[in-house]
């Protein structure tokens, strides 16, 4: 897209959930180890999950993966994964914040919750991502990241292992990429280059 050509961006944020694993082992392995922006990940998964998910990942990927902290500041060539029952937020000033607020959308941590957050920070330097996943999670937050000008992606839901996700944010809104996960890793390296 032309318009983002130039657009600096600060932070690209994913929702995912059924399949979750599988996308995120391909995707993040594709991102270099100085990825120039953060990148935060809300994930299903069962409240007494340990940081296994992360450490995984971690291994297997040239960037860094780490479950979050609360009050950690964010930084660029870093992944952060949302823990286990906590809502993960980006507060102004750039840290990240956990919340054990109600469930929403019958999930904590919630995708909509994070989107929300990020929105309100990052504005049009926002990247949001929905792969695949069930429920409905995360179309609400990527409607409000496009509102706040943010670059928005869904995966193709034809491409997705759950296709609830991708089809909910799709039903809500016109995003700017709809696309297959293989191709994600080029157009998010399109979006934001290395800096010099």
């Amino acid at each position: 897209m032309r318009r983002n050509s130039r657009r600096k961006f600060k932070a690209l944020v994913i929702g995912v959930s059924t399949g979750g694993v599988s996308a995120l082992k391909f995707l993040l392995g594709e991102l270099p180890a100085d990825f120039p922006i953060p990148v935060l990940i809300v994930t299903h998964i069962t409240p007494d999950s340990d940081d296994g998910m992360a450490v995984l990942l971690n291994e297997l990927c040239s960037i860094r993966v780490k479950e979050a902290d609360e009050q950690e500041c964010i930084t660029s060539g870093t992944v952060y994964l949302a823990p286990a029952n906590y809502h993960l937020l980006v507060e102004r000033g750039g840290t990240l914040a956990l919340s054990i607020d109600p469930l929403v959308n019958y999930a904590r941590p919630s995708v909509d919750v994070l989107f929300e957050s990020a929105a309100e920070v990052y504005g049009p330097g926002l990247i949001g991502v929905i792969l695949t996943g069930a429920g409905s999670d995360g179309s609400k937050g990527l409607l409000k990241i496009k509102k706040c000008d943010g670059v928005t992606i869904v995966q193709d839901p034809a491409d997705a292992e759950m296709d609830s996700m991708p089809q909910s944010a799709l039903q809500l809104m016109k995003a700017d990429y709809v696309i297959r996960l293989k191709e994600l890793p080029e157009i998010l390296l399109r979006l934001v280059p290395k800096r010099p």
